[in-house]
């Protein structure tokens, strides 16, 4: 009868366990943390201020190490921390200004995602609509750019 009570206990506090960690967590995989949409949203400031400094090591900052950058004004995707780099020394010289026109965020466990329209305006007086995806991970405790993909609007936008 002990026998019993004991792997009755055993196995309901590996099931308290697992629905703590989350039930289809694998095993050491972390928690999922806690996020708002206004912290969410947030992560585009801090990326947007990032490009304020004209320093494009401070923009790659917030990539993760294995981000992915489908640039709006570049053929290339850039997947490695030098080649986003490289993209953002040519994006800065424009001195760009970028402002969420329309957003929607959904969040999952640790990873979020920001998905609208926003406009960039330039230095010189141009301006850009376009499209855009953030999709971001919690990395070391840290939010992150896992994936992000601009591309101008196909179709002018009347009024802008």
């Amino acid at each position: 009868m002990k026998m019993r009570l004991l792997a009755t206990t055993a196995a309901t506090s590996l099931l308290a366990l697992s629905f703590a960690t989350g039930a289809n967590a694998a095993p050491g995989a972390a928690a999922c943390a806690p996020v708002t949409q206004a912290q969410v949203s947030a992560l585009f400031d801090r990326w947007n201020d990032s490009l304020r400094t004209l320093d494009p090591d401070k923009v790659t900052a917030n990539y993760a190490p294995d981000g992915v950058l489908l640039p709006t004004v570049s053929n290339n995707p850039r997947s490695t921390p030098a080649e986003i780099r490289d993209y953002f020394v040519k994006f800065l010289k424009g001195e760009p200004r970028g402002t969420i026109d329309k957003r929607i965020i959904r969040i999952g466990c640790n990873v979020a995602q920001d998905v609208g329209t926003y406009t960039f305006k330039f230095k010189d007086g141009t301006s850009v609509h376009a499209r855009y995806t953030y999709v971001y991970e919690l990395v070391n405790g840290q939010w992150l750019i896992a994936h992000h993909h601009s591309s101008a609007m196909p179709e002018s936008v009347a009024g802008k």
